[in-house]
C-alpha cells in the first residue's frame, strides 16, 4: 500500500458519537489483531535480546550442539530477519504481516491444486506401470513435482517481477483461459496408461464410471473454455443462456467441476491387481497419502507470505525441547549445584525454560492473530453492505481501509487513541501520489458525502486544507484516458461540496470546471470560407465509454470473494412469497444476502461531465457572491451552458435521456445565474441576454410537446429573471412565440386535474409577462392583440384568485399605463369588476401586495375616472380609502427593498384623484395629508425611484423622481387651500 499518512491536522466529527461510525466495528477487529501481534513482536523481542545476551552470549559453551545452540541460533535469525525487515515496510508484509498470511483460493488456485494432484497421480501411475514391466522408472519426477510445491509461494515472494510477467495482456489471456483444461491432459494419460495396461493395473472404482466422469467434466470446461473466447458469435449466444449472470454461473459451474476433478484423483491411483485383494491396506495408505497431499497442496497455495510456517516452526522448536526437558544431555533433567563441574551450567534450565515459552507464546499468539485474521472478512463485508461500497471498487477500498487502519494500529503507543476513520481514510489516500489510492479515496469521498454527518465533516476538512481541496479541484483537470473514472469521481464529489467552496482562494477553479462541459458528444463543423479543413470532428464522451463498458469490464474483473454466494437477485424475486417459507429457507436468504457484494450503482445520465460541470456551477453560484464574480469574469462557461440548452438532434450524438438531463442541466443553470443578485446579476444577465442563440432555444423547448413541466417553468424562470433588464424585454417581445406561449400558459384556467407544477408553472408564466410588460409598450400591445379583450377579462377574474393576485394586478396596471388607446370598450367594462376587488384589498393589504393593488387603483383611476370615484361613492368606502392613503404614506417613511415604490404610488394615486375631481384634496387636507407630503420630502431617497430591487441594486428606474411627485401633490393640494 502506498504511503498515505497525510497530515496529522484531522478534523473531528460535530455532534456525532464514536460508536456511530460506519467503520466501528471493522476498528475493534482490527486493534484486537494487531494488539496480539504487537504482544507477539515484544515476545519475539524480548526472545531475541534473551538468546543474544543470556543464552548464546551466558552459555555458549555448555548449550547442547544438536539442538539447543542451534535452535537459538534459528530463533536468533528469524526474529533479526523480522525486526530488522520491520524498516521496510515492503518487505515485512512480503515475508512477516500477519495481515495477508493467508489468501483467498480463488478458482485460480483451485485450479493450481488440481493440476498439480493430477501431475502427482500421472507420474505415479506411470511409475507403477514402468515398475511392472522393468522399465526405467522416474521417481525423481514424482519427488521433484512435490518439491516444486512449496516453491511456488516462495518464487512468489522473492521474484515478485514473475508475477509482473505473469501479468502482460496476452500472457495472462492465455493462462486465465486455458489452465482449466491442465488437469485434464494428466487425467486423461492417466487413464490411457491404466486401460491400456488394465490387466496388470487396476483402481478402486469401475473404469467406465471414470471415463465416464472424465469425458463429462471435460466437455463441460471446454464448453466454459469455449464461452470465454472474444468471438461475437459465442459472446451472443453465451448471453442467451446464462443472460446477466453469465459470470456468477461461469464462477460456480469451473469450480464445480475442479472440486470433482479433484475428489476424482483420489481414487484414480493406479495400483497392482493383487493388491486389491490381499493388500488392502496399502491402498489405504496410498489414497490417504493423495488426500494429504492434495490438502497439503492447497494450504501451501493459501499461503499469503511466510508468516503462518514461521509462527508453526517458532511453536515446533520451543515445543521439541519443553517436553523432554533434557537440557544437560542423556535425559538429565537436574545437575547437582554443588559440584564445580557444573558451575558453568547452573541456572541453565530456567533460562533456556525462559526463552522457549517466550518463543512458544510468540508463535502462538502469531497463529492467533493469522486465524482471527482468516475471519476478517466478515467485518469487512459488514462494512461493505452498511457502507454502500458495491462492485469491486467497494471491495478494494474496504481492503484498503483494513490495511490502513491495521498498519496505523501497529504504530505508536498500544493504548493511546487512535483517531482512525474513513473519513481520514478518504483524505489521506487523496492526498497520497499513487493513482489507485486516489482514485479509492474519491470515491469513498463520494459515498460518504451522501451520509449528512460526513459531509460536514469533510466541508470543514476541506475548508481547513486548501491543499487538499486544491488536489481535488486539479482532478477535473486530468484529460487523460486513464484517468477518465478519477476525474468522473472528482467531479461528482466537487458537485456535493460546491455550495461550500469559494473559488476566489482556488485561482483557475471556474477554468477548470468550464473545461468539463467540453467533455460531449458534440460535432465540430467547420467553415468552408473560414476553415481549411472542411469536415467535423467528434468528441467522445469517456464517461459515456465508460458507461457502455460496464458489462465487459465486470465480465473480466469480478472478485473471486463473494461471486459463489450471489442470491440478491433471486431472493429478491421471492419477496412476495415470503410468508410462505420455511424459517431454514429465511435464515439461508439472511445469510446469503450478507456475504453478498452489494452491486456497484451504474453510471447514468446524471453522470455526463457536462451536467456535472454545470452542477458544479449551479452550486458555486448559489455558495457566494464572490464566485459569481469569477464565472462572470470567465469567457467560455456562458456559452457553452447555453449551447447545451438546443434540444435539436442535429450535431450530437446523445440519445434523447443524455440530452434531456443536458437540456434540464443547462437551464437550471441558467436559471440561477439569472437570478443572481447586486452589480454582478446585471452582469450575468446582460451576458446571458446577449446571446444571439439563447431565446431562439428557449422557444424550441416551450414549442417541444415532450419537454416536462418542470424545464418549462425552468424556461420562463429564465425569461422573467432577463426581463429585468430594459433592452432583453425589446428583445424577448420580438419572439412572438415566447409571448403566445405565455399567454397561453398563464391565460389557462386551473383545472381540478391540475397538478403543483402546473399551477407553479402558470403562477411564473404570468411573472414573466408581468416583467415584459413593465414600461414597455411594444410588449403591452402585443399581448392585447394575442387575445383582444378576452385578456382583460380573464385578468380580472384572475384578481379573485390570491395565488394569482398579484401578477395579474401587476398585469392590468402596466395594460391601462402603456396600452390605454388600445384598449377596447369591452375592456374597459371589465375594469370595475376588478376595481372593487382591488379597493377591499388595498384596506387590509400591506408591503408589496398593497404597492402592486394602489399601482392598479391608480391606473384604472386615470383610464375610467368616473367609474372609479362612482365605485368609491357607492360602496361609501371613500373616506376609508382617503385616509388608508394617508395612513400608508406616513407607515412608510423608510424605503424598503420589498416595495421600494410604495410612496411613489400613493402619491400618483392622490394626484389623479385630485386632478380627476378638485374636490378630494379637501379629503386630503383634512386627512393631514400636507403634513405626509412635507414628511415624503425630508425623507425622500434614491431607492424609491426603482421599481424592484435585487440584493442592493435598485432596477427599473422610474422616469419622473419621487420629489416632482411630492411638489404636484403639494400643487394641487394648495390649489384646493387657496
Amino acid at each position: 500500500m502506498a504511503q498515505i499518512t497525510g497530515g496529522e491536522d484531522h478534523v473531528h466529527m460535530p455532534a456525532q458519537g464514536k460508536g456511530d461510525t460506519l467503520e466501528k466495528q471493522l476498528n475493534g477487529f482490527v486493534r484486537a489483531v494487531a494488539l496480539i501481534e504487537r504482544v507477539g513482536n515484544a515476545l519475539g523481542t524480548l526472545a531475541f535480546t534473551w538468546a543474544t545476551v543470556v543464552l548464546l552470549g551466558g552459555y555458549p559453551m555448555v548449550l547442547r550442539e544438536d539442538n539447543d545452540f542451534w535452535f537459538a541460533t534459528t530463533v536468533f535469525f528469524l526474529e533479526a530477519s523480522r525486526m530488522f525487515s520491520r524498516n521496510n515496510r515492503l518487505d515485512y508484509q512480503l515475508f512477516f504481516d500477519t495481515r495477508g498470511a493467508f489468501r483467498p483460493l480463488g478458482w485460480n488456485g483451485l485450479t493450481v491444486v488440481v493440476s498439480f494432484t493430477s501431475l502427482i497421480v500421472f507420474v505415479r501411475n506411470y511409475n507403477l506401470i514402468s515398475a511392472l514391466y522393468g522399465r526405467r522408472t522416474m521417481y525423481w519426477m514424482f519427488y521433484l513435482t512435490v518439491a516444486a510445491l512449496p516453491a511456488v509461494p516462495v518464487c512468489r515472494f522473492l521474484l515478485p517481477g514473475l508475477a509482473r510477467l505473469l501479468r502482460y495482456d496476452l500472457l495472462h489471456r492465455v493462462i486465465w483461459l486455458w489452465s482449466p483444461l491442465v488437469p485434464f491432459l494428466f487425467m486423461g494419460l492417466s487413464i490411457r496408461y491404466i486401460i491400456t495396461y488394465r490387466e496388470l493395473v487396476t483402481v478402486v472404482i469401475s473404469l467406465t464410471a471414470i471415463l465416464v466422469a472424465f469425458l463429462l467434466l471435460l466437455a463441460v470446461v471446454l464448453l466454459l473454455t469455449i464461452s470465454r473466447l472474444r468471438f461475437p458469435s459465442i459472446i451472443k449466444l453465451v448471453d442467451r443462456a446464462l443472460g446477466s449472470k453469465q459470470v456468477f454461473w461461469h464462477r460456480v459451474i469451473l469450480n464445480s467441476c475442479m472440486l470433482a476433478t479433484g475428489v476424482m484423483l483420489v481414487f484414480m491411483v493406479g495400483y497392482p491387481a493383487e493388491f486389491i485383494t490381499r493388500r488392502y491396506h496399502y491402498y489405504l495408505y496410498y489414497q490417504v497419502i493423495n488426500i494429504v497431499l492434495e490438502v497439503s497442496a492447497t494450504a501451501i497455495v493459501s499461503l499469503g507470505n511466510l508468516q503462518i510456517p514461521a509462527a508453526i516452526l517458532r511453536v515446533v522448536l520451543a515445543l521439541i525441547r519443553l517436553l523432554p526437558h533434557d537440557y544437560y544431555g542423556d535425559n538429565v533433567k537436574q545437575i547437582d549445584t554443588n559440584d564445580s563441574e557444573n558451575a558453568g551450567k547452573i541456572n541453565l534450565a530456567p533460562s533456556l525454560n525462559i526463552f522457549y515459552w517466550m518463543v512458544l507464546g510468540q508463535g502462538i499468539l502469531y497463529n492467533v492473530a493469522c486465524i482471527l485474521e482468516l475471519f476478517s472478512f466478515i467485518p469487512r463485508r459488514y462494512l461493505a453492505r452498511r457502507g454502500g461500497f458495491g462492485g469491486r471498487w467497494g471491495v478494494d477500498c474496504v481492503n484498503l481501509y483494513y490495511a490502513y487502519a491495521f498498519e496505523k494500529y501497529m504504530q505508536g503507543d498500544v493504548l493511546a487513541p487512535k483517531n482512525i476513520s474513513l473519513n481520514n481514510f478518504a483524505v489521506d489516500s487523496l492526498n497520497s501520489d499513487t493513482p489507485e489510492m486516489q482514485f479509492h479515496g474519491i470515491r469513498i469521498m463520494h459515498s460518504l458525502l451522501q451520509k449528512q454527518p460526513t459531509r460536514r465533516w469533510f466541508i470543514m476538512k476541506l475548508k481547513a486544507s486548501m491543499e487538499t481541496m486544491s488536489r481535488l479541484i486539479n482532478m477535473l483537470d486530468w484529460t487523460s484516458p486513464e484517468d477518465t473514472t478519477v476525474r468522473l469521481f472528482a467531479a461528482k464529489v466537487i458537485a456535493e461540496l460546491a455550495t461550500s467552496i469559494r473559488v476566489i482562494t482556488i485561482p483557475g477553479t471556474v477554468e477548470i470546471v468550464s473545461a468539463l462541459l467540453d467533455c460531449g458528444s458534440q460535432q465540430k463543423r467547420g467553415n468552408p470560407l473560414l476553415d481549411t479543413k472542411v469536415g467535423h470532428e467528434k468528441l467522445h464522451d469517456s464517461i459515456l465509454n465508460v458507461y457502455e463498458n460496464q458489462e465487459e469490464e465486470r465480465l473480466d474483473a469480478v472478485p473471486d470473494t463473494g461471486s459463489l454466494l450471489e442470491t440478491q437477485d433471486r431472493s429478491t424475486e421471492r419477496v412476495a412469497t415470503d410468508d410462505q417459507k420455511s424459517w431454514i429457507l429465511k435464515c439461508c436468504q439472511q445469510i446469503s444476502m450478507f456475504w453478498t457484494i452489494p452491486p456497484e450503482e451504474p453510471l447514468t445520465e446524471q453522470d455526463l461531465l457536462p451536467v456535472l460541470g454545470m452542477l458544479i456551477l449551479d452550486g458555486l453560484a448559489s455558495c457566494d457572491q464572490g464566485n459569481c464574480v469569477e464565472i462572470s469574469r470567465a469567457s467560455s462557461p456562458i456559452p457553452k451552458i447555453i449551447a447545451f440548452t438546443s434540444c435539436t438532434k442535429s450535431g450530437t450524438t446523445y440519445t434523447d435521456a443524455q440530452r434531456k438531463v443536458l437540456v434540464k442541466s443547462s437551464l437550471k443553470l441558467l436559471h440561477r445565474l439569472t437570478s443572481v443578485e447586486g452589480d454582478i446579476g446585471i452582469t450575468l444577465r446582460h451576458r446571458v441576454s446577449r446571446n444571439p442563440f439563447l431565446l431562439r432555444n428557449l422557444a424550441e423547448i416551450l414549442k417541444d410537446g415532450t419537454s416536462s413541466q418542470e424545464v418549462r417553468t425552468l424556461v420562463v424562470g429564465i425569461i422573467r429573471n432577463l426581463a429585468i433588464d430594459e433592452n432583453a424585454r425589446q428583445v424577448v417581445g420580438r419572439v412572438q412565440v415566447i409571448i403566445t406561449w405565455l399567454m397561453q400558459a398563464f391565460l389557462r384556467p386551473d383545472r381540478p386535474s391540475s397538478t403543483d407544477a402546473d399551477k407553479l408553472l402558470r403562477e411564473v408564466a404570468g411573472q414573466a409577462l408581468a416583467m415584459l410588460a413593465i414600461d414597455n409598450a411594444n410588449n403591452c400591445c402585443a399581448m392585447l392583440r394575442e387575445t383582444g379583450h378576452e385578456f382583460i377579462k380573464v385578468l380580472t377574474s384572475m384578481i379573485h384568485i390570491e395565488r394569482y393576485r398579484c401578477v395579474a394586478a401587476s398585469l392590468l396596471r402596466n395594460i391601462c399605463q402603456h396600452a390605454r388607446l388600445e384598449l377596447k370598450e369591452p375592456d374597459l367594462k371589465e375594469l370595475p369588476y376588478c376595481l372593487r376587488q382591488a379597493l377591499e384589498i388595498i384596506l387590509d393589504a400591506d408591503g408589496a401586495e398593497l404597492e402592486i393593488f394602489i399601482g392598479l387603483s391608480s391606473q384604472i383611476c386615470n383610464v375610467i375616472p368616473e367609474d372609479f370615484t362612482k365605485e368609491l361613492e357607492d360602496r361609501h368606502i371613500k373616506d376609508k380609502f382617503m385616509k388608508r392613503l394617508v395612513d400608508a404614506l406616513n407607515s412608510y417613511m423608510e424605503p424598503s427593498a420589498q416595495c421600494p415604490g410604495i410612496r411613489r404610488v400613493i402619491l400618483e394615486q392622490a394626484i389623479n384623484l385630485m386632478e380627476h375631481d378638485s374636490s378630494y384634496a379637501s379629503y386630503f387636507v383634512n386627512r393631514r395629508m400636507a403634513e405626509a407630503l412635507s414628511m415624503v420630502e425630508e425623507t425622500a431617497s434614491e431607492a424609491e425611484n426603482y421599481s424592484l430591487f435585487l440584493g442592493d441594486v435598485g432596477l427599473m428606474e422610474a422616469r419622473e423622481p419621487l420629489s416632482s411627485l411630492v411638489a404636484r401633490a403639494k400643487q394641487l393640494l394648495a390649489v384646493r387651500r387657496s
